[in-house]
């Protein structure tokens, strides 16, 4: 005979009744969300790029690649044709938008340039221009070109954010990220100002930068305040993306 199968077994302990922990996936939602062409959104961006590009070439054909390319506000839109020319052929070829760090760069300094041309250039003593002027028929140029670069290219580009960027894609640690290119504006601009030889007219780009009129003092202040505006800019745009409802259509 053998002996009864005991019913509990008390030696042996309970197992924990838990739930099973789900892991959280590690697969982006791009990679599994399609993108779509977007035909409409690519010739808008295709035509601002071309614009940029236009605005550029005048300002240089009528005052010199060296000196031209020099300003900030060249630089920006030339950063600008270049990003919203890579964004046009994504947004044409089904491919994933460029990352917000750097579509919003390039918007955060096309933007600031417009805003201190505006505001600090417009009614400057001496006139602010970058270039001399050309005389005969092509002296309409040059406000064309001027116009492009302060007014038209930065609202086109805030528009292309508005309305054809999803919302939600830049991130607040990225403005202090983008106060580098500034700063390393400002050093290039005193130092091509220290280089140049002192009878050299417009050895300073920027009325507020000229160290031969105001001293470093009033210079490093006038950088300072300007610095802080580009950081407001910057959070102020980081927080209106993330506020800014999504478009419902799609170009």
């Amino acid at each position: 005979m053998t002996a009864p199968i005991p019913r509990d077994l008390p030696d042996i302990p309970a197992l924990p009744r838990t739930a099973p922990q789900v892991l959280p996936s590690v697969v982006p939602a791009r990679a599994v969300v399609p993108p779509v062409r977007r035909p409409l959104t690519a010739v808008y961006r295709l035509a601002l790029a071309v614009l940029a590009t236009a605005a550029v070439l005048i300002e240089v054909l009528l005052g010199g690649p060296t000196r031209v390319l020099s300003y900030f506000v060249i630089q920006s839109t030339v950063l600008l044709a270049l990003v919203t020319l890579a964004s046009a052929r994504r947004a044409w070829t089904a491919r994933h938008p460029l990352p917000g760090a750097v579509t919003g760069a390039a918007l955060l300094y096309v933007v600031v340039a417009s805003l201190v041309h505006h505001i600090a250039l417009t009614d400057a003593a001496p006139a602010y221009a970058m270039t001399a002027g050309s005389g005969g028929g092509a002296a309409w140029l040059e406000p064309v070109a001027g116009h492009l670069l302060h007014t038209v290219l930065p609202v086109a580009a805030l528009l292309d954010w508005l309305v054809l960027t999803p919302p939600a894609r830049m991130h607040l640690r990225q403005a202090t990220t983008w106060l580098l290119y500034p700063l390393a504006y400002l050093a290039f601009t005193l130092t091509r100002g220290e280089l140049l030889p002192g009878s050299t007219a417009a050895r300073y780009l920027y009325p507020f930068l000229d160290v031969a009129r105001h001293g470093y003092r009033s210079v490093l202040a006038n950088a300072l305040l300007v610095g802080l505006a580009i950081y407001a800019v910057a959070v102020l745009l980081v927080a209106l993306d993330h506020t800014r409802p999504k478009t419902r259509f799609r170009l």
